[in-house]
């Protein structure tokens, strides 16, 4: 029972005919504060779902204040893990939720943060096995967040490290891999290839250029991606609504780059 558990569950974080995900993470403000874009963040699922994403993704005391009680629905994701910028080491992600905690919550995945190459790189591992199997248990997806970050990764966006990370993620349990693009469609052809459950991008830092931004969006889609997982590139934006739905036009709609501008005006 807890395989139709998971199957229903992650039906409500894709679209139902290019089976592909558009969530936008709004984790941040555990890590760097309230950040503009989530200072009412209210307000910025809003938005979000007014351009058609998916699903949204928080720490579990913003889930009073992000979930859309109203009007077109979406996905929620609740986030277990956490560290600030403000640590000795960022890169040393702890659980801060479980499993049971966010089934109470009625969210639709549980998603985590795993920083592989990192000084208690051991520690995320361990927690990542357990919760896994919380998650089988329960039927509920786990979103695992798999990045090379640590002392010996000098290049964080190296496909052959990023594609290590991914695939670390799927062995130990993850529905969903949530990871960087390396740059190019054939080395994230790679990373995809490699991974047996789908990969979804993340936005990277925040970009001033739209063309650009919405471009890694279509080569990694081209490469195999199943969407994005995109944050302050969205919710700081100067128009996040539309941004949203450029975003969902390549997405779901396997539109062009100068297409999905199209949106933009």
């Amino acid at each position: 029972m807890s395989e139709i558990g998971k199957k229903i569950r992650i039906e409500r974080l894709m679209n139902r005919e290019s089976r592909n995900m558009v969530i936008i993470p709004m984790d941040h403000g555990m890590s760097d504060g309230p950040i503009e874009g989530l200072i009412n963040i209210t307000d910025t699922v809003n938005r979000v779902s007014e351009g058609g994403a998916n699903a949204v993704l928080m720490q579990k005391g913003m889930v009073k204040y992000g979930h859309r009680g109203y009007g077109h629905d979406i996905g929620l994701i609740v986030h277990i893990s956490a560290s600030s910028s403000l640590s000795p080491d960022p890169n040393a992600k702890v659980q801060v939720c479980t499993v049971e905690e966010v089934i109470k919550m009625g969210a639709d995945s549980v998603s985590m943060h795993v920083n592989v190459g990192s000084e208690t790189e051991s520690s995320q591992l361990e927690q990542l096995g357990a919760i896994a199997r919380d998650c089988t248990e329960w039927g509920m997806p786990l979103l695992a967040m798999m990045y090379p970050r640590g002392k010996k990764i000098v290049n964080p966006y190296d496909p052959e490290k990023v594609a290590h990370a991914a695939r670390i993620g799927a062995e130990l349990g993850a529905d969903i891999i949530k990871t960087v693009y390396t740059g190019d469609v054939d080395s994230f052809r790679t990373v995809v290839r490699g991974c047996p459950v789908p990969v979804i991008i993340a936005g990277g830092p925040k970009t001033g250029n739209d063309r650009d931004f919405l471009k890694m969006i279509e080569e990694a889609m081209e490469a195999g991606a199943r969407g994005v997982a995109i944050g302050r590139n969205v919710f700081q934006h100067r128009t996040p609504v539309k941004l949203t739905r450029a975003i969902t036009e390549i997405v779901h709609g396997r539109k062009s780059v100068d297409e999905a501008l199209e949106q933009m005006k």
